[in-house]
């Protein structure tokens, strides 16, 4: 009887709560942290004028973020396999809600970047959350399509705060627009933690503990794995040059092309679109033309990158808004789309049962260039006057990464 009992329990809990609605406050929680976390490029033009910083100084903005995130990623995983992803829905919105509230009342530049860090550990912290969520809820027939809609969340999120946040800030200023957001985002925690549920029948797979010597040798066999590594310094170059459009779009068309801000906020929003298509396409085509070699579709992904920075590097001020739309669209559509066609090259370049520590190795290298290339792109405005040399130091940093996947590519013809 109590057997009995407890499957018609499990039942009407299934019921209750179907894997699609709980996607939906997983998605929520992405969203929000996405809208505050990703506002910092939105709202560049304002804090660099409140906070009289260079270029280079707004290029430390979301490199704070994303260092938080490095620092956050591993532990908040292991945090959310023990207590479960609903109680983190709340704490990771609050951790990054409540220092982006502290930040709007500082004038301090180096305060503001340390809440900004602080604020990247519940915004990194957030993926191995939600992604858990996923893990638990969706059959993995059915796991694919639930995480890429998940991930929409992000790029949703950034364009989102493009389009709201910009016109917002220049009637009410930029720290009453990000303070009253930070309050809707910790509502949103609290709400998609009252309303979310683990999975009543998740059983976590009982594995081994791995000793911090095995971890640090399986992390060396990572570093010696030259195809692995050349793929990771590739994402890093596009990681970085992805941050550095995210960062920079805004200011340069209005500094530069001279066009309305809020105009410039919605360059923003479509080169997000375009970024948000390509995760999508990009899978598509290699999937389907390309018969799975990921590395031909990464090959153009870079050279479109290339081509494109050149050309935004030498676009003349008054450049026409209807020709600037389709050019950050297909920019966004290739810098900002080609992370699907990374993480299935990190995965496939090993064995399968190496393949989540290969992607974490990966994604550790590769956040890199988020930290370093943003505020070097601004250093590079800063001391040349102009955004020239900046737009080109992307197409340096594609010709690099164009040399790491010739080689990678020589590798692979080699072990056949």
């Amino acid at each position: 009887m109590s057997l009995v009992r407890n499957e018609a329990m499990d039942l009407a809990h299934t019921e209750s709560y179907s894997p699609w609605r709980m996607l939906w406050w997983l998605l929520m929680a992405q969203i929000m942290v996405a809208f505050i976390g990703r506002s910092l490029g939105p709202l560049s033009v304002f804090i660099e004028e409140d906070l009289s910083l260079t270029k280079a100084q707004v290029g430390l903005l979301p490199s704070a973020l994303f260092l938080g995130q490095a620092v956050a990623s591993i532990p908040m995983g292991l945090l959310s396999d023990r207590f479960g992803s609903r109680p983190l829905l709340a704490f990771m919105s609050s951790i990054l809600g409540i220092s982006f509230l502290m930040m709007t009342f500082q004038t301090t530049y180096w305060v503001v970047l340390l809440l900004i860090m602080v604020g990247g550990i519940g915004y990194g912290g957030m993926h191995p959350t939600t992604n858990r969520g996923i893990v638990y809820w969706f059959s993995q027939k059915k796991r694919g399509t639930a995480m890429g809609i998940k991930q929409m969340g992000i790029t949703f999120g950034s364009a989102l705060s493009a389009i709201l946040l910009i016109p917002l800030a220049e009637t009410y200023g930029w720290r009453t627009v990000v303070l009253i957001s930070c309050f809707v985002l910790i509502a949103a925690g609290v709400i998609a933690y009252v309303l979310y549920r683990d999975p009543k029948n998740e059983t976590p797979v009982q594995q081994q503990k791995p000793s911090l010597s095995s971890t640090f040798s399986s992390l060396t066999l990572m570093a010696k794995n030259k195809p692995l590594l050349f793929i990771s310094l590739s994402a890093m170059g596009i990681n970085g040059s992805q941050m550095c459009l995210n960062t920079y779009l805004v200011l340069f068309t209005y500094e530069q092309i001279g066009i309305h801000l809020v105009l410039a906020g919605l360059l923003l929003v479509f080169s997000e679109a375009g970024g948000s298509l390509g995760r999508i396409v990009w899978g598509v085509i290699s999937d389907r033309i390309f018969g799975g070699e990921r590395l031909k579709v990464m090959v153009i992904i870079v050279i479109i990158t290339l081509v494109i920075s050149a050309v935004v590097a030498f676009l003349p001020k008054g450049t026409p808004y209807g020709l600037l739309v389709p050019l950050f669209f297909v920019f966004g559509f290739a810098v900002s789309g080609f992370n699907g066609i990374w993480m299935n090259l990190a995965s496939e370049l090993v064995p399968k049962e190496q393949a989540g520590l290969s992607s974490g190795f990966s994604i550790t290298l590769g956040s890199l260039g988020v930290i370093l290339f943003p505020p070097l792109f601004g250093l590079i405005v800063d001391q040349s006057q102009g955004y020239t040399l900046g737009w080109l130091m992307i197409s340096v940093l594609m010709i690099m990464v164009m040399v790491l996947l010739h080689r990678l590519n020589k590798m692979e013809r080699t072990a056949y």
